[in-house]
């Protein structure tokens, strides 16, 4: 798959869930195999797993240009061993993350992604916290899903565009929305949310916005099930996903 989006121009980006199923902020169990692994075993697995899958895609002649390292980790992943309670596991596990994606090639960007962009004061807490243990990281990624928080995003988008600001400024690294969707019922809405999105990455300083992406434009709701979608039941893309026009 990322043979094809590279030889139709896309950027890649990979996400390491490390996890049998999805990880999200209330999800982040251990694969089944690494189950019983010491935690030392733990940092050996988070190594060969990342350096793995990221050399085999070099061999297919695919370098991806950013790698999250864990998917909306703001409590931590591999539970119990790596979480954000415990900062002298969870950065290890982290920094052996981003080893083995610059062991591949150093041009990677590694991203560091939490949940619910707009709240600032959670990314604080967390970057200090990983920045003080030692964390290794180029890019800070942010999922915003003002639907699951159940407000219109016209509620929440300035606290967005503050956190992206704060974050760009206070770590000196660059940002980026690695998750944004809305009701795919609803399709200008998400289409206005999106542009709005848009413009407050574009407003970071010194161009330290990266990008947005959208997460899961094509999971058309009949067969996925998934209400964040901008696919229509037509097989084509509905009036939402024009805002990447």
């Amino acid at each position: 798959m990322a043979v094809r989006a590279r030889k139709m121009g896309f950027r890649i980006m990979i996400d390491f869930h490390y996890s049998d199923s999805w990880a999200d902020p209330q999800k982040q169990n251990k694969p089944a195999a690494w189950a019983k692994h010491s935690f030392a075993q733990l940092l050996d697995d988070v190594y060969k797993e990342t350096y793995a899958t990221l050399s085999t895609l070099k061999s297919s002649g695919v370098v991806p240009e950013w790698v999250q390292v864990g998917n909306e980790i703001s409590w931590g992943m591999l539970w119990p061993d790596g979480s954000a309670s415990n900062w002298s596991q969870l950065a290890p596990l982290l920094n052996r993350g981003y080893d083995a994606v610059k062991a591949v090639d150093s041009s990677i960007k590694v991203i560091i992604h939490l949940h619910k962009g707009n709240d600032g004061a959670m990314y604080r807490k967390f970057f200090d916290a990983f920045r003080s243990a030692g964390g290794k990281w180029d890019v800070i990624g942010m999922s915003y899903y003002p639907w699951w928080d159940k407000r219109e995003y016209s509620e929440t988008i300035g606290d967005l565009g503050d956190n992206l600001v704060d974050m760009a400024s206070r770590y000196g690294k660059k940002v980026m929305i690695c998750e944004v969707g809305g009701d795919f019922a609803k399709a200008q809405d998400t289409r206005d949310m999106l542009v709005a999105v848009q413009e407050r990455v574009r407003a970071v300083p010194n161009n330290m916005g990266l990008g947005v992406f959208y997460w899961e434009p094509e999971g058309e709701y009949s067969w996925s099930h998934y209400p964040l979608s901008c696919w229509g039941s037509d097989g084509r893309p509905t009036l939402a996903l024009t805002a990447f026009n």
